[in-house]
């Protein structure tokens, strides 16, 4: 399976945006973009030319596709995917995006990152519906709920996981139960839970070329 191995420090400064690849570390003062707020290289100081209307566009879309670790060709499946499917593209991609497996784990809190979210499935911790899934790309459905083999749930990483999440918030279309580590899809994401979509404006643009 291809995987991005690219320093996940220099994505964010070369995306010139926090891309939260790092759990706790993207929080706190030694996050790279507070650190070295500019691009990666020698030259990464120097001042940049006014950017493009295609540089532009291709910068919002690397920062999302980067953000939840896809490659391109992925990204553009599910982009085309979005644009075929009925209702507003922006919408459709952004739910396909949330509704993966991985993302679903790391936005209910129980992962610090979607990259450690991904090990967790990759290495066939997880259970959905009660089976095994080890495919982070999985699309999870409405009702159905997410939980952890016994072994995973008693390591170190989930210590004091209740203390962790007293004061998290999940979206609203997942439903947390911390005792017993479970997800439950009450819904799809709402277009309130997708936020401000105008920035996926330029990644239509961009595909649209």
């Amino acid at each position: 399976m291809a995987r991005l191995t690219d320093a996940k420090c220099k994505k964010c400064r070369r995306a010139g945006d926090k891309l939260f690849l790092k759990g706790d570390r993207c929080y706190g003062q030694k996050c790279a973009m507070v650190k070295r707020p500019y691009a990666p290289g020698i030259h990464g100081k120097a001042r940049r030319r006014r950017a493009s209307e295609f540089s532009t566009q291709l910068a919002a879309k690397q920062r999302v596709r980067l953000a939840y670790g896809l490659m391109e060709k992925q990204f553009k499946k599910y982009f085309s995917e979005a644009l075929n499917k009925k209702g507003d593209t922006r919408q459709n991609l952004m739910k396909k995006l949330e509704m993966r497996l991985d993302n679903v784990i790391f936005r209910a809190g129980l992962a610090k990152s979607r990259s450690l979210a991904r090990q967790l499935v990759s290495h066939k911790h997880v259970l959905v519906s009660g089976k095994p899934v080890n495919v982070a790309s999985y699309e999870v459905k409405e009702g159905q709920v997410i939980s952890f083999k016994e072994r995973i749930k008693k390591s170190s990483m989930f210590e004091n996981i209740a203390t962790a999440l007293k004061n998290y918030q999940a979206p609203s279309w997942i439903n947390l139960d911390i005792e017993k580590m479970e997800i439950k899809i009450i819904s799809q994401p709402s277009s309130e839970d997708l936020g401000n979509l105008a920035a996926l404006n330029l990644i239509v643009e961009f595909y649209s070329r």
